[in-house]
């Protein structure tokens, strides 16, 4: 029987070169630039960004969500959680370990469904953190349900041309491509009438009307991007995965990018218990420390109880994910791993935001922007109400209805024939009265 919570004595010796390295290396560049991330890199930040890269793939930490013939380490989901943990602490860190959303999610489908060709042109300089993608998916009339999708691809000579809006495609200011999801036969559900595209964002008629700015991003700092297609042309070999392969593309992708959300979340979480423990512990008021006091006791005690229960649940499906090879079969679990991700950063930042007074509030401290990013988490990749009904949906598939007027569980019946299985004993104790 295997069932263990430590982690290989090899690979915790590099969480824990990860753990000093983002903290003395990496998060200095959250203060620095804090929204430039996704930017490409000019000569001040390549001289500091380039080196931190180079030892991380010295150490073998780099790209480990990809198999080492696309220059990653293969360690699967559970590893990547465990570092991912660390990583969720710096906004930066991704991108320094090559692990950045969205270019994960999009890695991997092109890892995965993309031609040779299109994993040496898009892929590769991909992996080397050269250029960035988005995922261009949801429009404006439609949010997250592609069933009401419009942008229509349309074959043509040798191509198709493209024609749409898409909103929220995160990034694209900064990609050098795009992944677009149309609609190429409307005689079929949409679940087989669907196609995903290869876009170079260069192309004629890709139309970034605007960029979409986060409450409390400066003027012009925005990077979701409502996006007009307009007579965009591609060739046949842009299409990934092939015709109508759009939602199994999809479903890969989304998969994994919850769980990594959900990994990325917990580090988040526990840096703001640790904000929460310190004030707690530093602060005094009304003669004793607020660690006294019988509230601030209960915020810390709520807070490490979610921390802890959804650390396990997301290492857990990580496991499962590695164990099944087949998202599919683990959609439950990445479904209530989505659910419960926002309420717990929620909780836990709006708590230590409480506990530091003013100062909580202010944007001398990262609690608001950790609560929007809860807020944000509720919505991307799907709407945490449409999560709730697949998980009711997969539960009620285990269960069973009874045609009986009293369920399965009624006391009286269930005594009844308790008293009938032990009959023999209870006579005969009745009988030594």
């Amino acid at each position: 029987m295997a069932w263990d919570f430590e982690t290989e004595p090899e690979y915790q010796e590099k969480l824990d070169w990860a753990d000093e390295f983002v903290r003395e290396e990496v998060e200095p560049l959250d203060l620095l630039w804090p929204h430039e991330q996704f930017a490409p890199l000019d000569e001040t930040r390549r001289k500091i960004v380039e080196p931190l890269k180079n030892e991380v793939r010295r150490k073998g930490l780099w790209a480990t969500h990809l198999g080492p013939d696309l220059g990653g380490q293969g360690h699967g989901q559970l590893e990547l959680a465990l570092l991912n943990e660390i990583l969720g602490r710096s906004s930066w860190a991704p991108i320094v370990f090559g692990c950045q959303a969205p270019d994960t999610g999009n890695a991997e489908i092109i890892a995965h469904y993309g031609t040779p060709e299109q994993r040496e042109r898009y892929l590769r300089p991909l992996l080397e953190g050269e250029l960035f993608s988005s995922y261009s998916m949801t429009e404006p009339q439609a949010g997250a349900d592609p069933t009401r999708f419009t942008t229509r691809a349309v074959r043509d000579g040798d191509g198709w041309v493209i024609n749409g809006w898409k909103f929220f495609s995160s990034n694209a200011k900064t990609a050098s491509f795009l992944i677009v999801m149309a609609v190429t036969n409307t005689e079929v559900s949409p679940y087989q009438g669907m196609s995903m595209f290869l876009v170079p964002t260069g192309t004629p008629g890709v139309n970034i009307v605007r960029d979409v700015g986060l409450y409390g991003d400066a003027p012009g700092q925005g990077s979701h991007a409502l996006i007009h297609y307009e007579d965009v042309r591609v060739p046949h070999d842009a299409l990934l995965g092939g015709e109508g392969q759009a939602f199994a593309v999809a479903q890969t992708r989304l998969g994994g990018g919850r769980i990594h959300h959900a990994m990325r979340t917990i580090g988040l979480a526990n840096k703001a218990l640790d904000m929460l423990c310190e004030r707690a512990l530093s602060r005094e008021t009304q003669g004793s420390r607020l660690a006294d006091k019988q509230f601030v006791q209960g915020y810390i005690a709520d807070s490490y109880a979610q921390l802890v229960q959804f650390r396990l649940f997301v290492l857990y499906t990580a496991w499962e994910i590695d164990k099944y090879n087949d998202y599919k079969k683990v959609r439950k679990d990445i479904a209530t791993a989505k659910i419960v991700m926002p309420t717990v950063l929620h909780d836990i930042a709006w708590r230590a935001m409480q506990v530091h007074g003013a100062l909580g509030v202010t944007d001398e401290m990262p609690f608001f922007r950790m609560v929007h990013g809860a807020a944000v988490m509720g919505l991307a990749d799907g709407p945490t109400e449409v999560h709730k009904v697949t998980v009711a949906k997969q539960v009620l598939r285990e269960h069973a209805p009874t045609d009986d007027v009293w369920p399965t569980q009624w006391l009286p019946r269930k005594r009844e024939a308790a008293r009938a299985k032990f009959a023999e004993y209870l006579e005969h104790e009745v009988g030594n009265l």
